[in-house]
């Protein structure tokens, strides 16, 4: 969430729905990029049909696939109770025994700032536009891919805006699933963070609670399995390094090698990281992967964007990382949001109007961003490869979740891994 202030983006082609072809690396640069490539699916989108039940298309499907992310308001008007969801959820702003009580003052003090910002970038967050038609066209692949569970059906559930995670479940039951039904929890956060995936799926657990019923009194409802982290995927890996190349391109061939790559992620309450969070880690694996794919031929750093409020957040802040830099004499760098999988607020203000505007102002002539992944079909394909490897593995979810955080106390994310997990035996084994 960009909570402070670029150059207006609204003209960036990362707004417009690019074509299906796919990506394919220039002669000069293609021994260093060496893309991760998927054959493409040449088949339409099925249009909608009736419910289904779970036999009667193929050997398991339909099946639902679930994208999970924070959301955005789409409009002006949902800037408010956006913000309001936002800052009660204590997973991702930690405000003590004063949680609803400082929440609701905070998001309503923000939120005309918030709209004017919104504003700016066009009235309202491209997350929605970009869920659906990155959802929509995996599910495409996916129809082809992989026949034993088509067909695979998109769903949004976000956290702090429209379709909440109740409306995405009111409509998985009202579409059949109900009754033994396959759905996945697919994160669309790859680097996996209590305060992100942890906190979706404990709305999601809670949901399903109210629903369907404790899991041990109706084990019968929706059969859940969860895509919790993929922070390493070749495909997201190549997706971004296509993107910096392109933006790397733009320098001069003098200049290029100098170009100071800068990844930005959403930082984190330290007192989140200091329990034992993996997410500073599962970034890093992240920025390493794609610099390793990228040949390691500029210099580069990782900082944080997004901190609220006068509590330590983990840093350095890109802001101050990129002012530093362009007063010590480094005119060019690339911004990478690293741990984005679409465009939103953070990039398309937070960085653009506020960070790259107040570099240029100072001298930094060549700060730049390097696109989002929005509609890059080599990122589309990978998450059809991340999604159709976790089909056919049979698990209900990475070990790693099964894994609490060093300092965690809280029982809601007990019982939700237990819940993810099938069984609490596994849990109880791995936190003892």
């Amino acid at each position: 969430m960009a909570l402070r202030t670029p150059l207006n983006s609204l003209s960036r082609s990362s707004l417009s729905i690019p074509s299906t072809t796919t990506y394919t690396t220039s002669t000069k640069r293609s021994s260093s990029l060496r893309l991760w490539h998927q054959p493409q699916s040449t088949r339409s989108m099925a249009t909608v049909v009736p419910p289904v039940m779970q036999s009667s298309t193929s050997r398991s499907g339909p099946t639902a696939m679930v994208f999970m992310n924070m959301g955005g308001p789409s409009t002006l008007p949902e800037v408010g109770p956006f913000l309001s969801r936002l800052f009660a959820d204590a997973d991702l702003i930690p405000l003590g025994r004063l949680q609803s009580y400082l929440g609701p003052l905070i998001s309503r003090r923000r939120t005309p700032k918030i709209q004017t910002q919104y504003a700016a970038i066009g009235g309202g967050s491209p997350i929605r536009k970009w869920s659906e038609y990155q959802s929509s066209e995996m599910c495409k692949i996916l129809d082809q891919q992989c026949p034993e569970s088509a067909p695979h059906k998109p769903y949004l559930a976000f956290r702090y805006a429209d379709p909440l995670t109740e409306e995405m479940y009111h409509r998985l039951l009202a579409d059949g699933f109900g009754k033994q039904g396959r759905a996945v929890a697919f994160t669309q956060y790859p680097q996996y963070s209590c305060s992100t995936t942890g906190s979706s799926l404990n709305e999601l657990w809670k949901w399903r609670t109210r629903l369907e019923g404790p899991y041990s009194s109706s084990p019968s409802g929706i059969r859940w399995s969860v895509i919790d982290r993929w922070p390493t995927h070749p495909g997201l890996i190549s997706a971004f390094a296509q993107n910096i190349q392109t933006q790397l391109d733009t320098y001069t061939e003098e200049t290029r090698k100098d170009v100071i790559l800068l990844f930005s992620a959403h930082s984190l309450p330290m007192s989140v990281v200091n329990r034992g969070d993996t997410y500073p880690a599962e970034v890093a694996a992240t920025v390493h992967a794609v610099l390793q794919r990228l040949g390691f031929q500029n210099p580069y750093r990782l900082c944080w964007q997004s901190q609220v409020g006068p509590s330590a957040w983990l840093g350095a802040q890109t802001s101050d990382t990129v002012m530093n830099y362009v007063r010590k004499g480094h005119k060019d760098m690339i911004l990478i949001p690293i741990a984005f999988t679409s465009d939103h607020i953070e990039t398309l203000y937070e960085l653009d109007q506020e960070v790259i505007h107040e570099a240029q102002k100072e001298g930094g002539t060549g700060v730049k961003r390097a696109e989002s992944l929005n509609g890059s079909r080599v990122f589309i394909e990978a998450l059809a490869d991340v999604a159709r490897e976790h089909l056919r593995s049979g698990e209900s979810c990475s070990r790693q979740m099964g894994m609490r955080c060093q300092g965690c106390k809280s029982e809601r994310c007990l019982e939700q891994k237990r819940f993810f997990m099938n069984t609490g035996r596994e849990v109880e084994e791995v936190v003892r």
